[in-house]
């Protein structure tokens, strides 16, 4: 009878200590809600997302926050929250579970959700929603809180603010085509073509065509009724407000096109930009060509055209000279951002096909490499949902939308050449006022 007990005991042991065991192994995770945090229905905008997280009194209102497992895990969630008044019911949305839970308290503490499992590595989407308030708001939440005993987990998502860093990881990743250029050659000109896929053109898109050392030219989604095509050169003087540019290195206006509006910029860098209200859409291919040119007299003039590949325009935005600047097209790339943070979660991507350079000599030379890139964004981690590449003669880029293809910084890329397509221009008859 001793010994019965005796191995009883023993085996009561045991499974405490494996119990404690998995109790100490498990970790945690705090995801601040004000970074990682996306209004998605019923309207997208950044409507009850403040600098230090989520408030909202919105019945309809969902708030899907979003983190990246590195393998398929189980889950307990909870979130850091408060009710300023009375008592409030949040459902919580996970694929196809549900969880819910009553806060009250008007200090923030911790509130249990439930334990889900997540079956394969990838972004997470969970979705906050309130049921029932007996105050204004539902709620005010600041974290989602994580934890888990699955060895070796890791947990992306954006961490602090340090940086800005909720701003830029709510826009998204921003990723870059880097084009080889003949190396011993005077470059003057600059083509490539864009043709953005239909359902992949949210508002807050920028999809960049030429880009240089001196400035960028590409297009724009700047609202539900509005689109731009967008120049912009960048003063030698560096600073972030145009007000401070010294008169002697201001970007000077030579010519515009019809209806182009030329003004400044700041915030990254400043200078001289020009923009066109145009209607272009998803599903057309787009031309843009830039030349760069010395005038002699230690200047640079940047000029650039735009136009309906399939109607065979060519229409002049602008035409920039750059003082204390002596030099030829360098470091032709393409780029493709998000500028709207409360976009952030949408996908967007695009085509970037037969780009070629010209010297001065009149030779034109097919860019069929590119290196790939992308900002501290996504070089940090704070967003993996990036992502670049060759598809037959075109190169293609996509970022946002929380999808789990990440690209590898520094690949180069190699494309299908379109020596058949190779841009005819007469230069003579580009307009240029």
């Amino acid at each position: 009878m001793k010994q019965m007990s005796w191995i009883v005991t023993l085996l009561f042991c045991c499974v405490l200590a494996v119990t404690c065991s998995e109790e100490l192994s498990a970790e945690e995770w705090s995801i601040p809600v004000a970074g990682n945090a996306f209004r998605t229905a019923p309207k997208v905008d950044g409507e009850g997302l403040r600098r230090n997280g989520l408030v909202w009194g919105d019945e309809a209102g969902v708030f899907s926050i979003y983190f990246h497992l590195d393998r398929g895990a189980v889950l307990d969630l909870a979130i850091n929250a408060r009710v300023p008044e009375g008592k409030s019911l949040i459902e919580a949305d996970i694929g196809s579970e549900k969880l819910s839970m009553a806060i009250e308290g008007k200090e923030f503490n911790r509130h249990e959700l439930g334990k889900v499992e997540v079956k394969q590595a990838g972004y997470v989407r969970v979705d906050l929603k309130g049921t029932k308030r007996e105050g204004t708001v539902f709620a005010e939440v600041r974290d989602l809180i994580l934890t888990s005993s699955t060895a070796g987990l890791v947990v992306d998502y954006v961490k602090t603010n340090d940086g800005n860093m909720f701003y830029w990881g709510r826009r998204g990743p921003s990723v870059h085509l880097s084009y080889s250029v003949p190396r011993d050659q005077k470059i003057e000109y600059a083509y490539s073509e864009i043709t953005v896929p239909k359902d992949q053109d949210p508002i807050g898109s920028y999809f960049m065509a030429n880009g240089f050392g001196e400035g960028y030219f590409g297009i724009q989604v700047n609202g539900p009724d509005e689109r731009r095509v967008l120049f912009s050169i960048w003063s030698p003087f560096q600073t972030d407000n145009p007000k401070d540019i010294p008169e002697d290195q201001r970007i000077v206006l030579i010519a515009k096109g019809p209806e182009v509006r030329v003004g400044e910029f700041g915030n990254e860098g400043s200078g001289g930009q020009s923009f066109l209200v145009y209607p272009w859409v998803a599903g057309k291919t787009y031309r843009f060509l830039t030349e760069v040119k010395p005038d002699g007299e230690g200047r640079t003039v940047y000029t650039s055209w735009f136009g309906d590949k399939g109607a065979g325009e060519w229409r002049l935005i602008a035409s920039f000279r750059r003082p204390k600047t002596d030099t030829y097209l360098k470091g032709f790339h393409s780029f493709l951002e998000s500028f709207d943070p409360s976009r952030g979660h949408l996908e967007r991507s695009a085509n970037y096909g037969n780009p070629w350079v010209r010297d001065v000599e009149g030779r034109w030379h097919e860019c069929i490499r590119a290196r790939f890139s992308v900002d501290p964004t996504g070089g940090g981690r704070h967003r993996l949902d990036f992502n670049g590449g060759a598809e037959g003669n075109v190169f293609f880029l996509r970022n946002c939308g929380f999808f789990n293809e990440t690209g590898s910084a520094g690949e180069t890329f190699t494309r299908v050449s379109s020596e058949k397509d190779r841009p005819d221009i007469d230069f003579a008859k580009l307009p240029r006022s």
